[in-house]
Parts: C-alpha cells; sequence; structure tokens
C-alpha cells in the first residue's frame, strides 16, 4: 500500500513518546496546540450547524404540520454535494485547506444571515428556507472534504488515532450542546431568529480560531486537472474494497436507520415535549457518542475493530427499532444515547480506515467521496424518513428502518468479508 507522505509542522509538541509519559494519556493529541485551535473552531461550526438544524425543523413543521416536509430539508443540502463532491474533493487537494474552510465558514454565516433576514420579514411558506438549505448544502460539499483531509496536518501519524477518536468526540459534544442550546432558545423567546443569530456568532468566531492554525502543507499543483483526477477518489475506493465496505456500510444503515428527521414529530405529537424537548432528543445520540469518544481515546481497539464495528452498526438498528415504539421519554432518550454510542464506533473505525490508508494527495478526493456517502446517509436518509414516514406513518417508518439496519449489517459481512478481519487500527507503514 502507497505510504503518506509525512504529515506538515503540527506544533510544539515533537516528542510523541515523550507525551505518553506525561500522563496525557487519551488526551495527548490536545497537546498540539494546531489541533486544540482546529478542534475548537469544527466545535463552534457544528455547534451552530445543529442550532440551526432544530430550529430550522421546528420552524418548517410549525408551518406545515407535514412529516415530508421535514424530509425535504435533508434533500435540499444533499443535492449540492452530489453535484459537486468531484469538485469539491479535487478543490480540497489542489489548494490550501485552512483557507477553503475559511471561507466556509463565512459562507455558513451569511445562510445563517439569510435565514435570520427571512424570518424576520415573516414566512408564510417554506420555500424560501429551503432555497437557503441549498446554498447551506453547496457550502457543507465543500466543508466536509476539507475538514476531513485537515486533521492528519495538524497531529503526527502516530498519534492519528487518538485524534480521531478525540475529534469525533468533541464533535459530538458539540452535537449535544447544539441541539439543546438551540431547542432551549427557540423555546423561550418562541423564534428562531435568536438561533439564527447565534449561529451567525459561532461561525464567525470559527473563522478567526482557523487563522490560528499553523501548517506547512505539502506543495500542491495549481492550475486546472485533467477530468479523470476527478474521478481518482472513486477509483482509490473502488480497489480499496475494506474502506469500500466500511464507508458504505455506513451509508446504508443510517440511510435507513435514521430517525432524526421525524424527531420534530415525535417531540410534538408523540412524546410532546415541545421545542426544549427536541432540543433534548435531538442531543441525546451526541451524549452517547461523546461517552463512547472518550472510551475509545482511552482504550483503543487492540483486536477485533471490524467484527465490533458490525456488532455496533446492528445495535444502532436495534435502538432505532426501541425509540420507534417507545412512547416514554426516558426510554426514548436511553434508546438514542445507545443509539450514539454504537454509531461512535462506526464513525471512528471507518474515519481512520479512510485517512490512515489514503495518501495526503489524495485525501480531499477520497474524503469528498466519503462525506457523499455520509450525506447520502444523513440527509437522503432524512427525505427517506419523511417520504416513508408519509406513506406508512412516523412509527412504522423509523421501525422499518431499523430492522433494515440489521439486515444492512448481515449482508454487508458477508459481501465485505474484509471488515469481519480488520484488528488494530493503526498507520499503514511501508518495509
Amino acid at each position: 500500500m502507497h505510504k503518506a507522505e509525512p504529515y506538515a509542522t503540527v506544533g510544539c509538541v515533537e516528542d510523541v513518546g515523550a507525551l505518553s509519559g506525561t500522563g496525557a494519556g487519551g488526551r495527548v493529541a490536545f497537546q498540539y496546540p494546531n489541533f486544540r485551535y482546529y478542534m475548537t473552531a469544527r466545535m463552534l461550526a457544528t455547534i451552530a450547524s445543529e442550532m440551526q438544524a432544530v430550529a430550522v425543523g421546528w420552524q418548517i413543521y410549525g408551518l406545515t404540520h407535514r412529516a415530508l416536509d421535514l424530509g425535504l430539508v435533508g434533500l435540499a443540502q444533499f443535492l449540492p454535494g452530489i453535484l459537486l463532491f468531484l469538485v469539491a474533493g479535487q478543490t480540497a487537494d489542489r489548494f490550501p485547506r485552512q483557507r477553503i474552510l475559511q471561507c466556509c465558514y463565512v459562507a455558513f454565516t451569511c445562510v445563517s444571515a439569510l435565514l435570520l433576514a427571512l424570518t424576520l420579514r415573516g414566512l408564510t411558506s417554506v420555500w424560501p428556507v429551503y432555497a437557503a438549505l441549498l446554498l447551506n448544502g453547496v457550502v457543507r460539499a465543500f466543508n466536509g472534504p476539507a475538514t476531513q483531509a485537515f486533521l492528519p496536518l495538524v497531529v503526527p501519524e502516530e498519534v492519528f488515532p487518538n485524534a480521531v477518536a478525540l475529534a469525533s468526540g468533541v464533535s459530538q459534544g458539540a452535537m449535544i450542546v447544539g441541539p439543546m442550546v438551540g431547542g432551549l432558545v427557540y423555546g423561550l423567546t418562541g423564534s428562531p431568529a435568536p438561533v439564527y443569530a447565534g449561529a451567525m456568532a459561532a461561525c464567525l468566531s470559527a473563522m478567526v480560531l482557523m487563522g490560528q492554525v499553523r501548517v506547512q502543507a505539502a506543495q500542491r499543483p495549481r492550475g486546472i486537472a485533467r477530468p479523470g483526477v476527478l474521478l481518482d477518489g472513486l477509483r482509490y475506493l473502488w480497489r480499496a474494497k475494506m474502506t469500500l465496505g466500511a464507508i458504505s456500510l455506513d451509508m446504508f444503515a443510517v440511510l435507513l436507520g435514521g430517525a432524526v428527521a421525524l424527531m420534530p414529530v415525535f417531540a410534538k405529537d408523540i412524546l410532546g415535549v415541545g421545542a426544549t424537548g427536541l432540543g433534548i432528543l435531538r442531543g441525546a445520540p451526541g451524549t452517547g457518542a461523546v461517552i463512547m469518544a472518550m472510551v475509545l481515546a482511552h482504550r483503543p481497539f487492540k483486536r477485533h475493530a471490524g467484527a465490533i464495528m458490525l456488532w455496533c452498526v446492528a445495535g444502532f438498528g436495534a435502538c432505532t427499532v426501541v425509540f420507534g415504539l417507545s412512547r416514554n421519554v426516558g426510554l426514548s432518550v436511553a434508546a438514542l444515547v445507545i443509539l450514539g454510542a454504537c454509531d461512535m464506533v462506526s464513525v471512528v473505525v471507518r474515519h481512520t480506515l479512510v485517512q490512515i490508508s489514503t495518501p495526503d494527495e489524495m485525501r480531499g478526493r477520497v474524503s469528498a467521496v466519503n462525506m457523499m456517502f455520509i450525506g447520502a446517509s444523513n440527509e437522503v436518509g432524512q427525505f427517506e424518513s419523511g417520504v416513508t414516514a408519509a406513506w406508512l406513518g412516523t412509527v412504522p417508518a423509523v421501525v422499518a428502518g431499523g430492522v433494515g439496519t440489521i439486515l444492512i449489517v448481515v449482508l454487508w459481512s458477508r459481501i465485505f468479508p474484509e471488515l469481519r478481519r480488520v484488528n488494530e487500527l493503526q498507520p499503514t507503514r511501508q518495509a
């Protein structure tokens, strides 16, 4: 396997082995200033996105009271990604990723400002919101590959698995805080306007923090690339069956098992917990994910990482079924917490496989394909949930999706036997 280029300068700490003896333990990646700046910026951007997602969902459902309209929220944000992922991946490989991220944070600020302006003018139709979400999807198409491909540049490869676990934990922590803050603010004020204003402030702060990161990235080619280069990420993944299996497993599992899009329906009509309760429900998977991320940071996989991932994805499906059938708020929250913990195992294994086995000059394009798969699982999953709920009803749609996730795990374990044989997650080195 092709060995990745040595990573760029990563901060003030030079001796990774010395860090292990300082008591840093599972927090070794935080010893690097670049990692701290980068993760703080990423955390703020995620908080802004999650706050905004709660506000948009509650605002749209309040206007239409139709589950299908919630599904269209996901579709509006995914369509730009499926159209632009090849260009976005090539952009992340040919231009400074740090600058791309700063531009994306400014663009996210503009989208929040647009949603704020629409709200203050008074909304009687959801279509202007969908237009803003399409713009948000365009920005996300470029932000995703640059975000994933930038992480290996801020830590040395020896601590990259630890950085993945910590980064996932921080992101999931933001996915707890964001929905809770968004739901609380919306519930107290009765308006999404303060939520959108807060999202603007968070994204601008993220842009400033990214400016503090100092890396010396490898020189990248400029100019117009040959058309075939755009497809290199797809070709690479087609050859890397193990990585392809991990990415596609996550895509189909979340595509079928995602209940996030329908949470406003559960919060308002089934559990009766209102906007504040919606924030708690949206934050519950992140709570489980943070707990699992911290466990994995301190106790990384030593054996059977692939088999554990498969079992956890099946657990994700089972928890989705429990959530769909529950009429008790406590049980629903508990199911979502366990669901998030199971999902975090898949996230860490998948992201580590993608990044440690991919050459740096290819990371943007491979990450773009990965982000397309993630977008398909999240946003198209929301659309699928909305359509299925419109046909079958909310509860049957969620339960059927959870059962489908379990069946996908069984099928993928046969199609990609390499996944079952993944053992310890460590960077691959040339002899």
